[in-house]
């Protein structure tokens, strides 16, 4: 394989399936997930992607927002997490041609948060007052599975997301790492990349199931993520990424107590990526990172993704 295949098909790893808890503007689909040459096929075999995860976000002081149950005032949260993705690329072709590539994903991480009031609780409790919460534990599994296509310098790619709700949950805390349900995102992405220049681009929408423990379920959310890109090198790439996501059907349920309360949310910033050997394998490291804006109906602020790729089939 030459460095530039070798390049290409570690890169490529980086989409990895990520979430968080859910409930009124904090949504199954992580935005940013998909990043650099997001379509592009790779190398098949095993490989193991680690993303260390960092999200600081708040709500205007006077927003009264769902969370955990609750009905809040003035939400303030930090979560740090780190993610494993275990994937394997068949190598023989399906569907026309297409690379097949599965996904198991979990994390382990902490998360914290405070309101400046809770109005009511879940099963009609009422709370007030400043609050905070924090919470140590593992996340659902999630399993992603990826179809890729390419032609010359023009990738395509199709892919479904789901999670099995295994994860740290308690209905009655204001954090929470589990996602308390069921939830179902499909989609589409394209990549063009001539060795030198790249530009992706990844869109999909989610379902989500009824959160049984507080009667909410989310509405479908639609979603694209974006990376544009140079290699400055054959090691050395950097770049912008961007996500907008936008919710098109309401919350619903008898927990829905703010009714459809549709979230939207933009991000932009920067990244950088360089390969480097480790003994006769080429290992790939990130560094990407989003400022929040046009928020409605849920929290921003700005986050960043330390992204290591770490291939297991030794070199080729």
């Amino acid at each position: 394989m030459t460095t530039t295949t070798r390049v290409l098909s570690l890169l490529t790893l980086l989409p990895i399936a990520m979430a968080q808890a859910d409930d009124g503007g904090i949504s199954f689909w992580l935005p940013g997930q998909f990043g650099a040459l997001a379509a592009a096929p790779v190398a098949p075999g095993w490989s193991l992607p680690l993303v260390y995860y960092h999200v600081s976000a708040s709500d205007n002081k006077n927003a009264v927002v769902p969370r955990g149950g609750r009905t809040v005032v003035g939400l303030d949260a930090k979560a740090d997490l780190l993610f494993a993705s275990p994937t394997y690329t068949f190598e023989t072709p399906v569907l026309g041609g297409a690379q097949a590539a599965i996904s198991a994903v979990a994390a382990v991480g902490r998360s914290e948060a405070s309101i400046d009031a809770t109005i009511t609780g879940p099963r009609g409790r009422s709370f007030s007052g400043s609050t905070n919460d924090s919470l140590k534990g593992g996340s659902d599994l999630y399993l992603l599975g990826t179809l890729k296509w390419n032609h010359g310098v023009h990738n395509f790619m199709a892919y479904s997301m789901g999670n099995i709700p295994i994860g740290a949950y308690d209905p009655n805390r204001l954090v929470n790492i589990g996602l308390g349900h069921a939830a179902l995102d499909a989609g589409g992405g394209y990549t063009y990349f001539d060795k030198t220049y790249e530009f992706s681009a990844v869109a999909g929408m989610t379902y989500n199931w009824e959160n049984t423990d507080t009667h909410y379920k989310n509405g479908i959310d639609a979603h694209i993520d974006l990376s544009a890109s140079r290699f400055l090198t054959s090691q050395t790439l950097v770049g912008l990424v961007g996500y907008y996501f936008e919710q098109v059907t309401g919350d619903s349920g008898s927990g829905a107590v703010l009714g459809d309360f549709k979230s939207r949310v933009a991000g932009i910033g920067p990244q950088v990526g360089h390969f480097f050997k480790v003994g006769d394998e080429q290992w790939y490291a990130n560094i990407k990172g989003y400022y929040e804006f046009d928020a409605k109906n849920r929290p921003d602020g700005w986050n960043l993704w330390a992204t290591l790729v770490i291939p297991l089939e030794g070199k080729k």
